[in-house]
């Protein structure tokens, strides 16, 4: 799920280089200054889309360090990266995205879930052997 918001966000962040457009531009012009004529809000998008996939693949250096598993962290990064793809209009399918995905992880949080310290492999349990 979070795999295909973050690509949908940095594609929608390459998208918005073309047709710079605010979501929230139907009810105030007020921040049409984030994405012309500089184009900073795509690339806080790009950044956050590119940062995120290399989180969440993970990306070689990123694999055995705490950040990777931390859920915590991923609770504290990830609405505000759901904030900046809900400002760009291109983003806002990646915002909703977003949002069910913290929610899941909020759900796993909650749960006691965990993240495997080597990627794509299970939890492994400790067995009580009888003697």
């Amino acid at each position: 799920m979070l795999n295909s918001s973050l690509t949908d966000q940095t594609l929608a962040a390459i998208q918005g280089f073309f047709w710079p457009k605010v979501f929230w531009d139907f009810a105030t012009k007020n921040f049409d200054g984030a994405v012309k004529p500089v184009p900073i809000l795509q690339i806080i998008n790009l950044l956050f889309g590119i940062f995120i996939l290399a989180w969440e693949w993970p990306l070689g250096i990123i694999t055995h360090s705490v950040l990777h598993k931390s859920i915590e962290a991923r609770l504290v990064v990830y609405p505000l990266s759901t904030l900046v793809a809900l400002l760009l209009y291109q983003g806002t399918n990646a915002g909703l995205y977003y949002l069910i995905g913290m929610g899941v992880y909020f759900w796993a949080y909650s749960e006691g879930e965990i993240v495997c310290p080597v990627p794509w492999t299970l939890p492994r349990r400790y067995m009580v052997s009888k003697v």
